[in-house]
Parts: C-alpha cells; sequence; structure tokens
C-alpha cells in the first residue's frame, strides 16, 4: 500500500471515528485498530506539516576564551549569555538553555 491509499484509508477511519460519537479508546477496539494510531492520524491530519517523529536541532557552540582561570565557561545564546562554573548541574543548565532559545 503506497502512502496515498494509506492516508486514503485512514481519512476513511477518522471520518467513521467521528461519526460514530464512541470515544476513542471504544471505536478503537470495535475496528481492531490501536488507540495510539487513531491519535497519531487525527493529529496527522489536523497538520500534515507535522513530522511524524520529532526532528533534532544543533545549535553551534563557540568557545570565546577556553583558558579560564576559575574553571568557568560563558555560555551565549543570542544576545543572552550565562556563566557555567564547575560542578553545575547539567539538567538545570539544559532547562536554562532552553528558556533562553525562546527569549533571546
Amino acid at each position: 500500500m503506497d502512502k496515498n491509499e494509506l492516508r486514503r484509508e485512514w481519512e476513511q477511519r477518522i471520518a467513521d471515528y467521528r461519526a460514530s460519537g464512541l470515544s476513542r479508546a471504544k471505536w478503537c477496539q470495535q475496528h481492531g485498530l490501536k488507540a495510539h494510531q487513531l491519535k497519531y492520524w487525527l493529529k496527522r491530519m489536523e497538520d500534515p506539516t507535522v513530522p511524524s517523529k520529532p526532528s533534532t536541532t544543533w545549535t553551534s557552540v563557540v568557545m570565546v576564551n577556553p583558558s579560564s582561570d576559575d574553571g568557568s565557561i560563558q555560555v551565549k545564546i543570542g544576545e543572552c549569555s550565562i556563566e557555567v562554573k564547575q560542578g553545575f548541574h547539567p539538567s538545570l543548565l539544559a532547562d536554562v538553555v532552553k528558556v533562553l532559545k525562546t527569549l533571546c
């Protein structure tokens, strides 16, 4: 089955599901499908530009002054910068970087 046939099949399934008035779980049970499959296709039909899997985004890192006396580094994201010292918590840094990427 090619992609177009598969899409048409799921368009029909989604139309049937919406017309049924049943919950996603109940409708899938009656039709021998998994609820996550229906959820995937519902989302895909709402916005066909949504990729099937999340894509990875890379950010470049430039070392401006690699020799630091106190063992710290400065990370710049756009116009924002943060200083990271030895013993930092990696998951906290990741959270801060995510926030800075949205702000800067």
